[in-house]
């Protein structure tokens, strides 16, 4: 097991913050600014792989579930495939975790050509395993497993593809994370020491949603969170930070300020501008980008936020009884969540041996070939003075991508660029009819004359008839398959 002196780590960050430009206080940090890079963000790729893709069963809280008496599924399913928790623990998949396959750069080209222009891999999930070199804990992918430098890697693909990187970390809800383990009789049931794969394992039954109080983390814990933290941003130099909900705990608030203004110092040291991303009200407004997990926002906003969601309904990483959404689907929240001054961040969750699910695989290449045909209207663009119209409504908030929202070919979105107007219809329609109400010609709306409208991919221009009641655009119809199309209206 690796040791280090924890103290002198918290005063090396220490020195950074007092020779920066912000200091690790609220007032300081509400300088910072998001960087012009990332205001032309509008797709990217999250990656969850670890070793909870060996199991690849439920979900990637499978660390814990198996451990949970309560969640039969995994629970039994882990005793009868692998044995009792006491004789085969989460830590016994290390060996199995393989990933002989992976290979870096095949990923990151997967994803440039579906049109990413950024990727955030998880460095370390619930499950407290890291994905990258460490000097910090033995329990990595470099030291055991794989042997290999997944992160490191895919920042090193990403570099030679021009391409965005970024880091997620999750570490915090290790302290909670595999406490289930100490309700069973299972290989979780002693102390732990700093650096172990099950240190802390805390278990209470508490509300893990509140702010404070029950669950509170412990001061080492929290010491271990930031320095960790600080090393990937020393290692890996990553542009985006992507953190997971359970920092918006109280007691963590005077680490998070550490952290916060020692990313923003080491940046701008380097002349780099940096983006994290965090959820609910973790952070203050406008001290970083607010980031909401499977939901998107109703309106359009003046602000840069991002949505994550999965390619599948019931996990982030891969499981052999994955559901997955269909493209189409997945299109339409892109151009909806650009339409609203968002980013889309799509997560894909690869198998343990490295490769993509077929189904991952052709989702991806199915981006790909939409983007190629409407690509200008997705990064040539800002959103327009209304985000669209339709009555298929956006219901805001997290966890609303259960169901389908059901767009058709009457609701339509709106993007502006290179003095052109781009109308998204969400559906196709079977008559190649789209009545626009917002467009019609009359005073305060859209009063403009209109030199042409050409629908993307096609040679043809579109009819259209421009009224006070309507823009009506006119085409043979018939469309190949069921995905958004686009009209870019010339004035």
């Amino acid at each position: 097991m690796k040791n280090y002196d924890l103290n002198e780590k918290l005063k090396e960050i220490d020195e950074v913050i007092k020779e920066g430009l912000f200091d690790d206080t609220w007032e300081s940090l509400s300088d910072y600014r998001v960087p012009e890079w990332y205001d032309k963000m509008r797709f990217g790729i999250f990656i969850h792989y670890g070793v909870f893709s060996v199991p690849a069963f439920g979900c990637e809280w499978y660390p814990r579930l198996m451990y949970e008496k309560e969640m039969v599924d995994c629970y039994e399913h882990h005793l009868k495939t692998y044995g009792k928790q006491s004789e085969f623990g989460y830590k016994d998949f290390i060996p199995m975790f393989k990933a002989e396959k992976f290979d870096a750069d095949e990923w990151i080209k997967a994803f440039k050509e579906a049109g990413a222009q950024y990727v955030i891999p998880v460095a370390e999930h619930h499950d407290g395993f890291q994905m990258y070199e460490t000097e910090l804990s033995s329990f990595n992918s470099v030291d055991m497993g794989p042997h290999k430098n997944i992160l490191g890697e895919l920042k090193e693909a990403c570099e030679k593809e021009d391409i965005i990187f970024g880091a997620s970390s999750h570490r915090i809800e290790h302290y909670f994370f595999m406490g289930t383990g100490r309700t069973i009789e299972s290989d979780i049931n002693r102390e732990f020491e700093r650096g172990e794969l099950y240190w802390p394992s805390v278990y209470a039954k508490v509300d893990f949603d509140a702010i404070e109080k029950d669950g509170s983390p412990s001061e080492e814990f929290m010491q271990d969170w930031l320095v960790r933290t600080c090393e990937i941003i020393d290692k890996y130099k990553p542009n985006i930070l992507y953190f997971d909900w359970w920092i918006h705990r109280t007691e963590l608030k005077p680490y998070l300020r550490k952290m916060l203004a020692y990313f923003y110092n080491k940046a701008a040291r380097e002349g780099r501008g940096v983006v994290v991303n965090y959820k609910h009200d973790a952070i203050p407004f406008n001290i970083a980008v607010p980031d909401i997990e499977r939901g998107q926002l109703a309106s359009q906003k003046p602000f840069k936020w991002q949505s994550d969601t999965a390619m599948c309904f019931n996990s982030w990483c891969y499981t052999e009884g994955n559901k997955y959404k269909e493209t189409k689907d997945i299109l339409c929240d892109l151009i909806d969540i650009i339409s609203k001054n968002g980013t889309l961040l799509l997560n894909i969750g690869p198998k343990a041996d490295g490769t993509f699910s077929d189904e991952e695989t052709l989702i991806l290449k199915q981006i790909g070939e939409w983007m190629k045909v409407n690509r200008e209207a997705v990064f040539d663009t800002k959103p327009y003075k209304i985000f669209g119209e339709g009555e298929t409504k956006v219901v805001e908030g997290a966890f609303k991508d259960g169901e389908v929202k059901g767009f058709t070919s009457s609701d339509f979105r709106f993007l502006a660029g290179c003095g052109c107007i781009y109308i998204a219809a969400m559906r196709p329609a079977e008559n190649g009819i789209y009545d626009i109400k917002s467009f019609a010609r009359k005073q305060g709306a859209f009063n403009c004359g209109i030199s042409e409208i050409k629908m993307l991919g096609s040679e043809e221009k579109a009819e259209f008839k421009h009224t006070e009641e309507k823009l009506e655009i006119i085409t043979k119809g018939s469309e190949e398959n069921d995905d958004p199309i686009v009209f870019k209206l010339i004035i």
